[in-house]
């Protein structure tokens, strides 16, 4: 599996609040509307141009804060399928591992990248490939990399019991 696009590069201690801003936590239910307000507090031009396939790079500590799991779900919908990383919390890691959005842990592609460059997640390989070089990273754990492929925990179970072909139940929110 390979992903390609843009770098949207931020900081250390990027927290979930600013991911996914608090004040929508149980104001918005409908999910087709959390792309829109992905990063809006930390960079309010991401979620109206990032494209599908870009890739988040960041800090150390990414995805500290909350365990909300919205943070996850609005960087996949706006259409991150990985973020490149020098650490993350470690809730937000899972978070994003469950929800199919690929956490990678490798500090010098963060170091050798800068926003808006082209880069490659080779998740085969183990590698990171920027402007600047080749970078390798721990490959995934099996459970992990079988979570990933069928797109999320949820999806992953549901294949396992043979219930892919049954409808998902409608989520809600705590309050509705």
């Amino acid at each position: 599996m390979k992903f390609a696009g843009a770098a949207w590069k931020y900081g250390d201690d990027v927290n979930t609040d600013v991911i996914f801003p608090g004040k929508y936590t149980y104001t918005l239910t409908d999910l087709s509307q959390f792309a829109s307000h992905a990063l809006e507090d930390l960079d309010p031009d991401f979620a109206k141009q990032v494209q599908v396939g870009d890739i988040i790079v960041g800090g150390k500590n990414f995805g500290c804060g909350s365990s909300r799991e919205q943070a996850a779900v609005c960087i996949k919908l706006a259409g991150v399928p990985v973020i490149v990383a020098r650490s993350f919390a470690r809730i937000f890691f899972r978070n994003c591992v469950n929800n199919g959005v690929l956490p990678v842990v490798c500090p010098e592609a963060v170091d050798a990248v800068e926003k808006g460059e082209a880069i490659e997640v080779d998740v085969a390989a183990c590698i990171v490939r920027t402007p600047r070089g080749e970078f390798a990273f721990p490959p995934l754990s099996p459970s992990v990399a079988a979570i990933l492929e069928a797109g999320g925990l949820i999806k992953m179970l549901r294949r396992k019991l043979g219930t892919e072909h049954l409808p998902m139940p409608e989520v809600k929110f705590a309050g509705e």
